[in-house]
């Protein structure tokens, strides 16, 4: 290494001589690069089926297969050479083959590294053929196999039989607080699909077994970690690992070997940042290590990773101690802004970075050149033809309604007329404000949607009534011939004996004896309990006599009952046809007079509607559904009293989503009114049986139930469906 340097200060400057050693302060040169061994000569890559085959040439042999590793967040595939260098002179090759994008070639020390960009995690395989090493990526997903280099599949050195079981599976906690599930694979080549599924990380090993020591779920929360517990069980032929951690956290999976590593780090929340931790970045991850380093040559770096062209202004300048660990290369970048107090502004594929007052000096003196053409720039006038919308509507757009002139979309040279006769509108201002204006025209004045409301009132009513009652009662037709004693009337003479006394004889001549006969008897009534009618319906009965062997006493029996069901339905259909988002009201109906007292004492009669109304406003989604803020009403006149008619109303009122077509209940009521009566004769009316003969008893029940359902349909229309 002496030699070298005394070599450089000979043949170059000592400015050549500073930027040597700058060179091999940042890639980490040591004497020792010098002695390595061997070197990349070549990449090619090729396709065989759903399979990548990428084929790297190296200056010697290899004497051991290079180590290699995997991670799925985010999918690349490793391979490290030791005592290698990169003698193809780029670090960067498109390969752009399946799922395969990028290879980076990465020299650190006394190794080197290459890096496969994959679009989603796949497994692989490698063989060693002389000077060449070939890796088969699978595209499938399923175990990689080898194949040399005429793409025929190399047989494996040790034929597994049935399925492999999982070694062991361990968890620590890291320095930072966060957890780590290793898991020791019994081969390298083994299937593993590992994804965030909603609060949990499941981690699937394909075609795997599971040992019954390892059958168990583990409690980790002591260690402080995010991760609370791991479960692992068998799931078929698959092994299934379910990780729950808690609080914010993110994750990354990596594996080297014959290793699995799950890391679940934990995030400090930040309350000045919307995103936490890097889930809001979308960059690849890098590493950045580096002491007192120039910004733009860090720049030059993430402009490699990221793809970018970036531009840095001249007055970007400064060093900068750097050390990040896999972490997005925008998440990066934002970082060294903002410790250099520097921004960025992107068009297409170039960032441009330069110092956060450049940008807004240079963006202010933009804006302050534009203000000055538009006062200097030439006045036009445009004429604006409106089909479907009112010219009336762009008052409030041009400030012509006294409005704030802060919303006009006019300059302050700019002025606007409006013909309400011809629908037209004439605008004066400068072309850029004429383009806005042609612009919001072409968006407003378009023909509005029409949407067909259609709505089903249904009032359902079962109503059943039963009534039963008796009347009983005695009659005595006794005959008497002869004189009545103590009785001085003559001729005949009517007295009662059993029943009611209905009159008295003439009298004539002298007090004597007279003749007595019963000829008018009505008959006593020991109680009357009939049954009521019902809906002005009186009830059917039936009578029974008895009477004695003379036929002039008898006992009358009636019995009366009387029963009644009955069902409906009314249904109501009221249609509107309405634009979006206009109101519609339809309604039908009559308006009924009542008395209202004025504050003189007077009367006055005024008419209250009891109708059917619908009141509806439709709003279509973009996704073709309909947002309806109904209102629906289903008045009747109800009972006469004093005052006027009483209204019965029933009213829906919702806001509702529906698709197009699709039908959707509103709402409903149900009630139901039962009520049972009963009269009866004290202790009578309790006897078993025959207490139905001493009682009128009454049932009722009533069932009424309203459904009210909808249906918006979006009404085809050729021109606003075009526009």
């Amino acid at each position: 290494m002496r030699m070298l340097l005394k070599m450089c200060t000979k043949n170059m400057g000592l400015w050549s001589l500073c930027r040597l050693c700058l060179f091999m302060s940042l890639f980490g040169i040591s004497a020792q690069t010098f002695a390595q061994t061997n070197s990349i000569e070549n990449v090619t890559a090729s396709q065989q089926g759903n399979n990548v085959i990428v084929k790297v040439g190296l200056k010697n042999a290899l004497t051991t297969p290079p180590l290699g590793f995997s991670t799925v967040t985010p999918a690349r595939i490793a391979l490290d050479f030791t005592s290698t260098s990169n003698g193809m002179g780029k670090s960067a090759i498109d390969i752009n083959l399946g799922n395969v994008r990028t290879l980076n070639i990465v020299e650190a020390g006394e190794r080197s590294r290459l890096v496969f960009n994959l679009t989603r995690p796949l497994n692989f395989a490698s063989v060693v053929e002389g000077n060449m090493l070939i890796v088969t990526i699978e595209g499938s997903g399923d175990v990689a196999t080898p194949v040399n280099s005429s793409g025929v599949p190399v047989p494996a050195t040790t034929e597994l039989t049935g399925k492999q079981a999982l070694k062991d599976i361990d968890f620590r906690r890291g320095v930072s607080g966060e957890g780590r599930i290793i898991v020791d694979l019994p081969s390298k080549q083994i299937a593993i699909d590992v994804h965030q599924q909603g609060q949990t990380i499941v981690a699937d090993f394909l075609k795997a077994d599971l040992p019954e020591v390892l059958h168990r779920r583990m409690d980790v929360s002591d260690f402080g970690s995010p991760v609370q517990t791991i479960t692992t069980s068998s799931k078929g032929d698959n092994v299934h690992m379910v990780i729950e951690p808690k609080g914010l956290w993110e994750h990354s999976v990596y594996q080297s070997d014959s290793r699995l590593v799950i890391e679940v780090k934990p995030i400090k929340e930040d309350p000045n940042k919307l995103t936490q931790g890097s889930q809001g970045y979308r960059g690849e991850k890098l590493s950045l290590n580096f002491q007192n380093v120039e910004v733009r040559s860090l720049l030059q770096v993430i402009a490699e990773v990221s793809g970018f062209n970036v531009i840095a202004s001249d007055t970007v300048n400064g060093s900068i101690t750097l050390r990040l660990k896999d972490i997005p290369w925008d998440q990066a970048l934002e970082i060294i802004m903002q410790s250099k107090g520097l921004d960025m502004r992107k068009n297409g594929s170039v960032i441009w970075v330069a110092p956060k007052d450049e940008l807004l000096t240079k963006e202010k003196l933009e804006l302050e050149q534009k203000a000055q053409i538009a006062e200097l720039e030439p006045l036009k006038t445009e004429t604006y033809q409106l089909n479907y919308q009112k010219a009336e509507a762009f008052k409030m757009v041009f400030g012509l309604d006294g409005s704030s002139p802060g919303i006009r979309i006019l300059s302050k040279r700019g002025s606007a007329v409006i013909d309400p006769r011809t629908n037209q509108l004439f605008v004066t201002d400068v072309a850029s404000r004429l383009e806005e204006i042609a612009k919001l025209v072409k968006k407003t004045d378009i023909a509005s949607r029409q949407v067909l409301i259609e709505a089903r009132i249904v009032e359902a009513t079962d109503d059943f009534s039963r009534n039963l009652g008796a009347k009983l009662g005695f009659t005595d037709n006794s005959v008497v011939n002869g004189t009545l004693p103590g009785s001085g009337l003559g001729g005949n003479a009517r007295a009662a004996i059993g029943g009611t006394y209905q009159g008295v004889a003439n009298q004539t001549g002298q007090l004597g004896s007279a003749a007595a006969v019963v000829t008018d008897v009505t008959a006593g009534q020991f109680f009357s309990l009939p049954a009521a009618a019902i809906g002005g319906v009186n009830p059917g009965s039936v009578a029974l006599s008895l009477f004695s062997s003379g036929a002039n006493k008898f006992l009358n029996l009636e019995l009366s009952a009387l029963e009644a069901d009955g069902k409906g339905k009314i249904i109501s259909s009221p249609r509107v046809v309405t634009a979006d988002q206009i109101k519609a009201v339809v309604e039908q109906g009559t308006e009924l007079p009542f008395q209202v007292a004025t504050s003189s004492g007077a009367t006055s009669i005024t008419f209250k509607k009891a109708n059917l109304k619908l009141e509806v406003t439709p709003q279509i989604t973009p996704d073709g559904n309909v947002i309806l803020d109904v209102d629906v009403n289903n008045d009747s006149p109800g009972i006469l009293t004093t005052s006027g008619y009483a209204i019965n109303s029933k009213h829906v009122k919702t806001l509702v989503m529906v698709e197009n077509g699709g039908t959707v209940l509103l709402g409903g009521i149900f009630t139901q009114n039962v009520q049972d009566s009963e009269t009866k004769i004290p202790l009578l009316g309790d006897i078993p049986f025959l207490g139905y003969l001493f009682k009128t008893s009454g049932k009722s029940d009533s069932k009424t139930e309203l459904l009210i359902f909808i249906t918006p349909k979006i009404v085809t229309n050729s021109v606003a469906d075009a526009r």
